[in-house]
Protein backbone atom coordinates (compact mmCIF):
# COMPACT_ATOMS: atom_id res chain seq x y z
CA UNK A 1 0.00 0.00 0.00
CA UNK A 2 1.25 3.38 -1.04
CA UNK A 3 1.09 6.55 1.74
CA UNK A 4 2.27 10.53 1.46
CA UNK A 5 2.61 12.33 4.74
CA UNK A 6 2.26 15.45 4.49
CA UNK A 7 4.94 17.93 7.35
CA UNK A 8 6.63 20.84 7.13
CA UNK A 9 9.86 20.94 6.15
CA UNK A 10 10.96 24.48 7.48
CA UNK A 11 13.90 25.22 4.89
CA UNK A 12 13.75 28.38 2.78
CA UNK A 13 13.17 26.65 -0.92
CA UNK A 14 12.27 30.09 -2.76
CA UNK A 15 15.24 30.04 -5.52
CA UNK A 16 15.06 25.99 -6.48
CA UNK A 17 11.10 26.04 -6.36
CA UNK A 18 11.63 29.14 -9.05
CA UNK A 19 13.83 27.28 -10.64
CA UNK A 20 11.61 24.58 -10.99
CA UNK A 21 9.44 26.75 -12.27
CA UNK A 22 11.38 27.93 -15.32
CA UNK A 23 12.66 24.41 -16.56
CA UNK A 24 8.64 23.48 -16.41
CA UNK A 25 8.29 26.44 -18.35
CA UNK A 26 11.05 25.17 -20.55
CA UNK A 27 9.76 21.49 -20.83
CA UNK A 28 6.46 22.92 -21.88
CA UNK A 29 7.52 24.84 -25.12
CA UNK A 30 10.33 22.32 -25.86
CA UNK A 31 9.08 18.93 -25.13
CA UNK A 32 12.62 18.53 -23.87
CA UNK A 33 13.28 15.45 -21.70
CA UNK A 34 17.04 16.31 -21.22
CA UNK A 35 18.39 18.21 -17.90
CA UNK A 36 21.49 18.73 -20.06
CA UNK A 37 18.66 21.63 -21.84
CA UNK A 38 18.51 23.19 -18.19
CA UNK A 39 21.72 22.76 -17.18
CA UNK A 40 22.20 26.77 -17.31
CA UNK A 41 19.21 27.17 -14.71
CA UNK A 42 21.14 25.69 -12.09
CA UNK A 43 18.65 22.85 -10.95
CA UNK A 44 20.31 20.04 -9.50
CA UNK A 45 19.58 17.24 -12.50
CA UNK A 46 18.01 14.41 -10.42
CA UNK A 47 14.94 17.36 -9.50
CA UNK A 48 15.23 18.13 -12.81
CA UNK A 49 14.90 15.10 -14.75
CA UNK A 50 11.67 14.44 -12.92
CA UNK A 51 9.90 17.72 -13.91
CA UNK A 52 10.75 17.62 -17.53
CA UNK A 53 9.12 13.56 -17.49
CA UNK A 54 5.71 15.42 -15.99
CA UNK A 55 5.76 18.99 -17.84
CA UNK A 56 7.22 17.79 -21.73
CA UNK A 57 4.73 15.54 -22.33
CA UNK A 58 1.74 17.49 -21.31
CA UNK A 59 -0.18 18.93 -24.14
CA UNK A 60 -3.26 20.24 -22.44
CA UNK A 61 -1.49 22.17 -19.66
CA UNK A 62 -1.19 25.78 -21.65
CA UNK A 63 0.50 28.00 -18.26
CA UNK A 64 2.12 27.39 -15.42
CA UNK A 65 1.62 28.92 -11.69
CA UNK A 66 2.79 26.56 -9.07
CA UNK A 67 5.96 23.84 -9.63
CA UNK A 68 6.84 21.51 -6.98
CA UNK A 69 10.33 19.90 -6.64
CA UNK A 70 10.19 16.01 -7.08
CA UNK A 71 13.24 14.25 -5.45
CA UNK A 72 13.16 10.45 -6.73
CA UNK A 73 14.46 7.78 -4.27
CA UNK A 74 17.87 7.37 -5.14
CA UNK A 75 18.40 11.05 -3.76
CA UNK A 76 17.19 10.19 -0.58
CA UNK A 77 18.68 8.81 2.55
CA UNK A 78 17.02 7.18 5.41
CA UNK A 79 18.48 6.11 8.43
CA UNK A 80 16.24 5.69 11.67
CA UNK A 81 16.44 9.21 13.27
CA UNK A 82 15.95 11.41 9.63
CA UNK A 83 15.31 11.80 5.70
CA UNK A 84 18.14 13.69 4.38
CA UNK A 85 18.23 14.87 0.83
CA UNK A 86 21.77 16.06 -0.32
CA UNK A 87 21.06 17.50 -3.26
CA UNK A 88 18.89 19.91 -1.49
CA UNK A 89 20.63 20.07 2.30
CA UNK A 90 17.73 19.72 3.66
CA UNK A 91 16.76 16.71 6.99
CA UNK A 92 13.74 15.84 8.01
CA UNK A 93 13.35 14.31 11.25
CA UNK A 94 11.73 10.86 10.45
CA UNK A 95 9.81 11.08 14.61
CA UNK A 96 7.05 13.21 12.71
CA UNK A 97 5.74 9.90 10.77
CA UNK A 98 3.30 7.60 12.20
CA UNK A 99 3.51 4.74 9.73
CA UNK A 100 6.90 2.67 8.92
CA UNK A 101 7.47 2.89 5.78
CA UNK A 102 9.25 0.16 4.22
CA UNK A 103 10.46 2.15 1.31
CA UNK A 104 10.85 5.84 0.41
CA UNK A 105 9.51 6.57 -3.35
CA UNK A 106 9.59 10.10 -3.28
CA UNK A 107 9.68 13.27 -1.69
CA UNK A 108 7.73 16.27 -3.26
CA UNK A 109 8.28 19.84 -1.57
CA UNK A 110 6.45 23.13 -2.10
CA UNK A 111 7.50 26.40 -0.05
CA UNK A 112 5.89 24.77 3.41
CA UNK A 113 5.50 21.03 3.13
CA UNK A 114 7.41 18.09 2.33
CA UNK A 115 4.88 15.25 0.68
CA UNK A 116 7.05 12.27 1.82
CA UNK A 117 5.67 9.02 -0.31
CA UNK A 118 6.60 5.37 -0.14
CA UNK A 119 4.91 1.97 0.78
CA UNK A 120 3.35 0.84 4.18
CA UNK A 121 2.46 -2.78 4.69
CA UNK A 122 -1.04 -3.48 4.12
CA UNK A 123 -3.18 -3.92 7.34
CA UNK A 124 -4.84 -7.56 7.03
CA UNK A 125 -8.62 -7.30 5.95
CA UNK A 126 -10.98 -8.11 8.92
CA UNK A 127 -14.27 -9.68 7.84
CA UNK A 128 -16.72 -9.05 9.42
CA UNK A 129 -20.26 -10.37 9.85
CA UNK A 130 -22.28 -7.15 10.69
CA UNK A 131 -22.45 -4.00 8.25
CA UNK A 132 -23.65 -0.72 8.03
CA UNK A 133 -25.09 1.05 5.25
CA UNK A 134 -24.64 4.07 3.54
CA UNK A 135 -27.22 5.97 1.39
CA UNK A 136 -25.55 8.42 -1.10
CA UNK A 137 -27.49 11.58 -2.31
CA UNK A 138 -27.62 14.10 -4.19
CA UNK A 139 -30.17 16.52 -1.97
CA UNK A 140 -30.27 16.75 1.38
CA UNK A 141 -27.09 14.94 3.34
CA UNK A 142 -24.30 13.76 0.99
CA UNK A 143 -23.89 10.20 3.03
CA UNK A 144 -26.30 9.01 5.62
CA UNK A 145 -25.13 5.45 7.39
CA UNK A 146 -27.50 3.20 9.34
CA UNK A 147 -26.09 0.85 11.66
CA UNK A 148 -28.83 -1.90 12.28
CA UNK A 149 -27.40 -3.44 15.13
CA UNK A 150 -27.67 -0.27 17.07
CA UNK A 151 -30.53 1.50 15.08
CA UNK A 152 -28.17 4.92 14.72
CA UNK A 153 -28.38 6.78 11.88
CA UNK A 154 -25.51 9.16 11.29
CA UNK A 155 -26.24 12.08 8.49
CA UNK A 156 -23.42 14.01 6.57
CA UNK A 157 -23.06 16.51 3.99
CA UNK A 158 -25.46 18.77 4.49
CA UNK A 159 -23.56 21.56 3.27
CA UNK A 160 -22.50 20.20 -0.23
CA UNK A 161 -25.44 21.30 -2.33
CA UNK A 162 -25.18 24.81 -0.72
CA UNK A 163 -21.82 24.40 -1.96
CA UNK A 164 -22.75 23.41 -5.57
CA UNK A 165 -25.59 26.39 -5.69
CA UNK A 166 -23.60 28.75 -4.58
CA UNK A 167 -20.68 28.28 -6.86
CA UNK A 168 -23.52 27.71 -9.60
CA UNK A 169 -24.63 31.21 -9.60
CA UNK A 170 -21.30 32.48 -9.14
CA UNK A 171 -20.04 30.73 -12.38
CA UNK A 172 -23.51 31.93 -13.97
CA UNK A 173 -22.36 35.37 -13.21
CA UNK A 174 -18.85 35.45 -14.04
CA UNK A 175 -19.81 33.70 -17.36
CA UNK A 176 -22.28 36.96 -18.76
CA UNK A 177 -19.35 39.13 -17.98
CA UNK A 178 -16.99 36.90 -19.76
CA UNK A 179 -14.24 36.79 -17.01
CA UNK A 180 -13.30 32.98 -18.16
CA UNK A 181 -9.82 33.28 -16.00
CA UNK A 182 -11.63 33.67 -12.86
CA UNK A 183 -14.20 31.16 -13.75
CA UNK A 184 -11.23 28.99 -13.69
CA UNK A 185 -10.14 29.73 -10.43
CA UNK A 186 -13.85 29.70 -8.80
CA UNK A 187 -14.26 25.84 -10.50
CA UNK A 188 -10.89 24.95 -9.03
CA UNK A 189 -12.45 26.27 -5.64
CA UNK A 190 -15.45 24.49 -5.43
CA UNK A 191 -13.54 21.49 -6.64
CA UNK A 192 -11.23 21.79 -3.88
CA UNK A 193 -13.88 22.39 -1.06
CA UNK A 194 -15.88 19.39 -2.60
CA UNK A 195 -12.91 17.27 -2.16
CA UNK A 196 -12.18 18.09 1.60
CA UNK A 197 -16.15 17.62 2.33
CA UNK A 198 -15.42 13.95 0.69
CA UNK A 199 -12.35 13.44 2.79
CA UNK A 200 -14.00 14.62 6.02
CA UNK A 201 -17.15 12.84 4.96
CA UNK A 202 -15.18 9.39 4.01
CA UNK A 203 -13.28 9.44 7.09
CA UNK A 204 -16.31 9.59 9.46
CA UNK A 205 -17.75 6.75 7.62
CA UNK A 206 -14.69 4.46 7.82
CA UNK A 207 -13.85 5.66 11.67
CA UNK A 208 -17.27 4.27 11.98
CA UNK A 209 -17.49 0.89 10.81
CA UNK A 210 -14.54 0.03 12.26
CA UNK A 211 -15.35 1.60 16.12
CA UNK A 212 -18.92 -0.83 15.47
CA UNK A 213 -16.99 -3.49 14.35
CA UNK A 214 -18.67 -3.55 10.66
CA UNK A 215 -18.20 -4.03 7.25
CA UNK A 216 -19.33 -1.42 5.00
CA UNK A 217 -22.25 -1.46 2.08
CA UNK A 218 -22.99 1.05 -0.40
CA UNK A 219 -25.37 0.74 -3.61
CA UNK A 220 -23.73 0.78 -6.87
CA UNK A 221 -24.53 3.45 -8.67
CA UNK A 222 -22.30 2.91 -11.99
CA UNK A 223 -24.33 4.39 -15.14
CA UNK A 224 -26.68 6.79 -12.77
CA UNK A 225 -26.04 9.69 -14.90
CA UNK A 226 -27.29 7.98 -18.21
CA UNK A 227 -30.69 7.75 -16.86
CA UNK A 228 -32.41 10.31 -19.18
CA UNK A 229 -35.87 10.05 -17.34
CA UNK A 230 -35.24 13.24 -14.76
CA UNK A 231 -36.42 16.47 -13.73
CA UNK A 232 -33.94 19.50 -15.14
CA UNK A 233 -32.84 20.13 -11.88
CA UNK A 234 -32.03 16.66 -10.69
CA UNK A 235 -29.94 16.24 -13.53
CA UNK A 236 -28.13 19.24 -12.72
CA UNK A 237 -27.20 18.37 -8.99
CA UNK A 238 -26.35 14.82 -10.52
CA UNK A 239 -24.15 16.39 -12.70
CA UNK A 240 -22.43 18.16 -9.90
CA UNK A 241 -22.15 15.32 -7.62
CA UNK A 242 -19.03 13.55 -6.83
CA UNK A 243 -20.29 10.08 -6.33
CA UNK A 244 -17.17 8.60 -7.64
CA UNK A 245 -14.90 10.27 -5.76
CA UNK A 246 -16.70 9.52 -2.19
CA UNK A 247 -16.80 5.99 -3.14
CA UNK A 248 -13.35 6.23 -4.03
CA UNK A 249 -12.24 7.66 -0.62
CA UNK A 250 -14.04 5.59 1.12
CA UNK A 251 -12.87 2.79 -0.36
CA UNK A 252 -9.14 3.53 0.06
CA UNK A 253 -9.59 4.86 3.60
CA UNK A 254 -11.27 1.35 4.99
CA UNK A 255 -8.59 -0.30 2.93
CA UNK A 256 -6.50 1.66 5.30
CA UNK A 257 -8.36 0.38 8.47
CA UNK A 258 -8.42 -3.23 7.55
CA UNK A 259 -12.30 -2.35 7.01
CA UNK A 260 -14.17 -4.42 4.11
CA UNK A 261 -16.21 -2.64 2.00
CA UNK A 262 -18.84 -3.75 -0.97
CA UNK A 263 -21.21 -3.13 -3.30
CA UNK A 264 -25.43 -4.06 -3.29
CA UNK A 265 -27.78 -3.79 -6.22
CA UNK A 266 -29.43 0.13 -5.97
CA UNK A 267 -32.83 -1.31 -7.07
CA UNK A 268 -35.38 -0.12 -4.53
CA UNK A 269 -33.51 0.45 -1.62
CA UNK A 270 -35.85 3.91 -1.00
CA UNK A 271 -39.24 2.57 -1.67
CA UNK A 272 -39.01 -0.78 0.28
CA UNK A 273 -39.66 -0.82 4.02
CA UNK A 274 -36.33 -1.57 6.01
CA UNK A 275 -38.62 -3.78 8.32
CA UNK A 276 -40.84 -5.72 6.31
CA UNK A 277 -39.70 -5.24 2.60
CA UNK A 278 -43.48 -4.18 1.81
CA UNK A 279 -42.96 -1.18 -1.60
CA UNK A 280 -44.04 1.68 0.86
CA UNK A 281 -44.70 5.59 -0.55
CA UNK A 282 -41.87 7.98 -0.64
CA UNK A 283 -42.70 11.89 -0.72
CA UNK A 284 -39.36 13.78 -0.82
CA UNK A 285 -37.36 12.54 2.46
CA UNK A 286 -40.35 10.96 4.32
CA UNK A 287 -41.02 7.02 4.42
CA UNK A 288 -44.41 5.33 5.04
CA UNK A 289 -45.07 2.05 4.75
CA UNK A 290 -49.09 0.61 4.23
CA UNK A 291 -48.34 -2.63 5.41
CA UNK A 292 -46.73 -2.16 8.70
CA UNK A 293 -46.91 1.85 9.42
CA UNK A 294 -43.24 2.41 9.90
CA UNK A 295 -42.72 5.95 9.27
CA UNK A 296 -38.84 6.94 8.24
CA UNK A 297 -36.98 9.53 7.27
CA UNK A 298 -36.06 7.82 3.46
CA UNK A 299 -32.53 8.24 2.90
CA UNK A 300 -31.89 6.55 6.68
CA UNK A 301 -34.95 3.98 5.36
CA UNK A 302 -32.34 3.06 2.68
CA UNK A 303 -29.26 3.24 4.82
CA UNK A 304 -30.85 0.43 6.69
CA UNK A 305 -31.82 -1.77 3.47
CA UNK A 306 -28.60 -1.31 1.98
CA UNK A 307 -26.81 -2.75 5.06
CA UNK A 308 -28.96 -6.18 5.30
CA UNK A 309 -29.10 -6.70 1.50
CA UNK A 310 -27.10 -9.40 -0.29
CA UNK A 311 -23.44 -8.11 -1.65
CA UNK A 312 -23.13 -8.25 -5.45
CA UNK A 313 -19.60 -8.87 -5.19
CA UNK A 314 -17.28 -7.88 -1.72
CA UNK A 315 -14.25 -7.63 -3.77
CA UNK A 316 -16.42 -5.41 -7.05
CA UNK A 317 -15.01 -2.10 -5.17
CA UNK A 318 -11.44 -2.70 -5.57
CA UNK A 319 -11.34 -3.78 -8.86
CA UNK A 320 -13.67 -0.43 -10.09
CA UNK A 321 -11.02 2.26 -8.00
CA UNK A 322 -8.58 0.59 -10.25
CA UNK A 323 -10.32 2.28 -13.10
CA UNK A 324 -10.57 6.29 -14.13
CA UNK A 325 -10.71 7.08 -10.89
CA UNK A 326 -11.39 11.16 -10.08
CA UNK A 327 -9.58 11.54 -7.20
CA UNK A 328 -7.27 8.18 -6.95
CA UNK A 329 -3.94 8.88 -5.39
CA UNK A 330 -1.54 8.06 -8.49
CA UNK A 331 1.24 8.09 -5.65
CA UNK A 332 0.05 7.91 -2.78
CA UNK A 333 -2.90 8.95 -0.03
CA UNK A 334 -2.75 12.68 0.89
CA UNK A 335 -2.57 12.77 4.70
CA UNK A 336 -1.95 15.97 6.86
CA UNK A 337 0.65 16.76 8.94
CA UNK A 338 1.05 12.62 9.29
CA UNK A 339 -2.69 12.40 10.49
CA UNK A 340 -4.93 10.93 8.25
CA UNK A 341 -7.62 12.85 6.40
Amino acid sequence: MILTIKIKHGANLSSELEKAKMVAGFALKSGSKSSKDVKHLGLKSAISNQILKKYSSNKKLKRISRVKLTVPSQSIKVDKDELSIPCLDLRIPTFYFRYNFTKINQIELDKTFAFVTGDVKEPELITQERYLGVDLNTKGHCAVVGIPHTGEVIKLGKKALHIHTKYKNIRKKLQGQKKYRKLNQIKRRESNIVRDLNHKISKKIVLTAKENKCSIKLENLKGIRNNKKQARSFKYSLSSWSYYQLLLMISYKAKKFGVGVGLIAPAYTSKKCSRCGTIGTRKDKSFMCPACGHVDHADANAAFNIASWPLIDPLHTDRDVCKGSTDAPQRGVALSSGVAT
